[in-house]
């Protein structure tokens, strides 16, 4: 590729300037390439997982001899084949690889076969002798609140006095939902592959969010030091969560295998396989009891959360903290207590997802909000925000952290203009006056999310980049690349720091033995802090140059200004940025630096629930209107329009592409995607033919998507922008909550529906037949 043409004016890849994605063209040609792209070598194991057929059992007995012996069988192994720790877990050491003594759901591994073709090694699998010894299954969130089972202890945030302002209040409600689960549905599945190395070492191709904590715990699985493991990551196809911590089983069992056999060994999950052994997002029973003025201020809430964690704890801890941090969302409750149980049933276990928890805490808020807004007759966006956090006072989160950059109220009512809310919410319920069977819905719900890792030591990103002497750029960092654009962002923060056109800039795979001890992508985080590592590195290389320059043309520092691709110095000399490089080398400068930047200003004192958790918030709004059909229950959300906040964005085109595909993911979690595990603890709901992700052909025919244009950060984040992985899933909250506005008008707005998540045309068309029922026998509406 010929480098391009050098411009005086502007580099290409300027930040806060749209720029296209590093694997976009590749992605449309099929040239990016992924794990199961990597050419194979003539000697490659396929591994094939047997799983359990029972959710929570003894095992009896497990023979393997004859999966040993099958044809194109070269090795089985269990529990008892492995040499170090026989766990992959994130955090509390309670996730073992393979099965031992007892199985806890549906899906967990109990060995792994090594064939010469996968069709091989599926097919021995199924010659093995488990004899089990069933014990009672625990599968709902409600059959483990009635167990009191819980993987870890319940927790509690206060603030005021929730209980005596309840009894206080003139008016007092209280209401369930129930919200369920979501699966990943990445586009490529859990896949890895080993390669033993010499002096006992091994690489590992893994799709991980997580490279780091692959390393590690590949490395306690087979006894042997973490310098000895090395994971590697270009791309994944997809992660969106799923992928930071489960990802470790599968590579460990490639690892294993590949140093046992001196082979290289790939697992690779189909579909099926996948939906059923690794954990989604949580699902989350909510019961609120709320009290409040008969002109809507609310005096005092109870949010009382119940999630399902799955069989162990993975990283149930931060995901039901998050829940906690963000029941609020956008409002002030000078009185709220917000209770958190953290429920053990016997199905997988449960992991991160886009929002983390965050999302779930903000359903339950804003389906309390709608609830008191229809008790009182008043629209659902005046009682909004009449309760939202003030700017200078009022702005006190319950977790004691003060908003210092609340921009919700005015994003809010910008959106409300924009979208002409107000006359499009009189025109739908004059509409709905006169149709009989299609009604529609209408609402406008906010979000503020909070930016960091709530577990604090994780706050922190390397890089490593090296000038070459044709000043060509070599960028590495500890980031993963999985669609969201965090590569070519981080590559623009360089670009701009050197002035150097983009394409000067070479984007190279996440690898352990580059940038070590890293952190996940994850926490939306993943801009701000390998963009500040990748900025401070090239930033000391470009001090290097600075000083060099000065002293050899005897000017001062300030003299030596970076231009677009080339350096001015003082008035002596014009260089372009490699004349300079090709100069510095000559005189021995070094050309490579590593960066490191670590969170400022967080701290969080987690028994409490009090200080400073997030950096900054990001806000945004969105207004979803839909329609439904009372006879079947089928629906659509036919407009959407949102603006979000995203600081000063640093590629206006990726942030449009998160926030949109945000929205449409969190839409499909509360309305069509439906998880079903039967009594007995088998996942239902395992594939596409079964479990429904948003078409093409859902996305509202009307979908306006705009940056809020006032937004700054006011910290000192990469260049004054903001995260935006994770913000613009919970905008899909104001499809879930158009939805149930339209089936409360079914029964002329009388009585406020019993709709649960997600809003299945089944769920629709129960609580349509439900507000007729309510409607004929006309009762009245009254605070209980």
């Amino acid at each position: 590729m010929r480098n391009p043409v050098p411009s005086k004016t502007e580099i290409r890849g300027k930040v806060h300037k749209p720029f296209i994605h590093d694997s976009a063209i590749k992605q449309v040609s099929g040239d990016a390439a992924y794990i199961d792209d990597i050419p194979e070598a003539k000697d490659l194991l396929h591994l094939y997982i047997a799983q359990s057929t029972k959710a929570h059992a003894r095992l009896l007995k497990m023979e393997v001899e004859a999966v040993r012996n099958a044809e194109g069988v070269v090795a089985v192994y269990t529990a008892a084949d492995v040499p170090g720790i026989n766990d992959a877990s994130p955090v509390l050491g309670d996730d073992p690889v393979f099965a031992e003594d007892l199985v806890e759901y549906v899906g967990q591994a109990l060995f792994v076969v090594a064939g010469e073709t996968l069709e091989q090694a599926r097919s021995a699998a199924k010659l093995a002798v488990i004899e089990y010894e069933e014990l009672e299954a625990l599968i709902t969130v409600d059959q483990a609140m009635a167990a009191q089972s819980f993987v870890l202890p319940t927790k509690e945030l206060n603030r005021g006095n929730a209980t005596e302002a309840l009894e206080k209040a003139d008016c007092r409600l209280s209401g369930r939902l129930e919200m369920g689960g979501q699966d990943h549905f990445y586009l490529e599945g859990h896949i890895s592959l080993a390669t033993p190395k010499e002096d006992g070492d091994v690489h590992v191709h893994c799709s991980t969010q997580h490279p780091t904590e692959v390393q590690h715990n590949v490395a306690k699985f087979l006894n042997i030091p973490d310098h000895s493991v090395v994971v590697e990551i270009r791309r994944m196809g997809g992660g969106f969560g799923g992928k930071e911590t489960q990802g470790a089983w599968f590579a460990a069992m490639a690892a294993l295998a590949a140093m046992d056999t001196g082979r290289p060994a790939k697992l690779r999950l189909d579909r099926d396989d996948d939906m059923i052994m690794t954990g989604k997002r949580h699902d989350f029973v909510l019961d609120y009891d709320v009290g409040f003025t008969s002109d809507g201020e609310i005096e005092g809430v109870h949010f009382t959360f119940a999630s399902r964690c799955g069989r162990s704890a993975d990283l149930s801890a931060a995901i039901n903290d998050r829940t906690i941090f963000h029941a609020d969302s956008c409002y002030y409750f000078e009185n709220i207590r917000i209770t958190s149980h953290r429920c053990k049933t016997h199905t997988v276990s449960n992991t991160a997802f886009r929002g983390f928890g965050g999302p779930q805490g903000m359903v339950a808020v804003e389906r309390m909000m709608d609830a008191v807004a229809h008790n009182l007759g008043m629209d659902p966006l005046v009682l909004r925000k009449k309760n939202l956090y003030g700017k200078t006072e009022r702005n006190v989160t319950p977790y004691q952290m003060e908003i210092e950059d609340n921009i919700a109220p005015d994003l809010m009512a910008e959106l409300e203009e924009k979208a002409d809310y107000q006359a499009r919410r009189k025109a739908i319920h004059n509409f709905n006056k006169t149709s009989p069977v299609l009604k529609k819905g209408i609402s406008l719900t906010p979000v503020k999310f909070g930016i960091s890792f709530t577990t604090t030591f994780l706050n922190q990103a390397g890089a490593l980049l090296h000038v070459y002497t044709d000043g060509s750029v070599m960028l590495n960092h500890g980031g993963t690349e999985m669609g969201q654009g965090l590569f070519i962002k981080v590559a623009q923060v360089v670009a701009e720091e050197l002035q150097i056109d983009i394409e000067r800039v070479k984007i190279t795979a996440t690898t352990t033995d580059k940038v070590p001890n890293t952190s996940a992508t994850a926490a939306s985080s993943g801009s701000d802090m390998n963009g500040k590592a990748a900025q401070a590195a090239a930033k000391t290389i470009k001090d290097r140059l600075i000083t060099f320059a000065a002293a050899k043309y005897e000017i001062s520092e300030s003299q030596v200004r970076f231009k677009p691709n080339r350096v001015e110095i003082g008035d002596v000399k014009s260089l372009t940025f490699a004349e300079l490089v090709q100069e510095a080398y000559l005189a021995r400068i070094s050309l490579s630096s590593t960066g490191y930047y670590r969170t400022p200003k967080i701290h969080y004192d987690a028994e409490n629930y009090s200080g400073r958790p997030f950096y900054y918030f990001a806000y945004g709004a969105a207004v979803s209107e839909a329609v439904i059909d009372t006879l079947t229950g089928e629906n659509r959300i036919t407009r959407v329009d949102i603006l979000h906040d995203t600081g000063k964005s640093l590629n206006p085109a990726v942030d449009l592409g998160q926030i949109e595909g945000g929205f449409i993911q969190g839409m499909g979690w509360l309305t069509t995607e439906e998880l079903y595990f039967d009594q007995a603890g088998n996942l239902k709901t395992h594939a596409p033919s079964t479990y429904k992700i948003p078409a093409c052909s859902d996305r509202p025919g009307i979908f306006n998507v705009e940056i809020y244009e006032a937004g700054e950060n006011v910290e000192n984040s990469i260049h004054k922008s903001k995260a935006v992985g994770e913000p613009p899933f919970m905008l899909a909250i104001s499809a879930f909550n158009a939805l149930t506005d339209a089936v409360a008008s079914v029964g002329d707005y009388q009585n406020f529906p019993v709709l649960d998540a997600p809003a299945t045309p089944e769920r629709i068309l129960s609580a349509v037949a439900k507000q007729q029922s309510a409607r004929e026998g006309h009762p009245r509406r009254a605070a209980e």
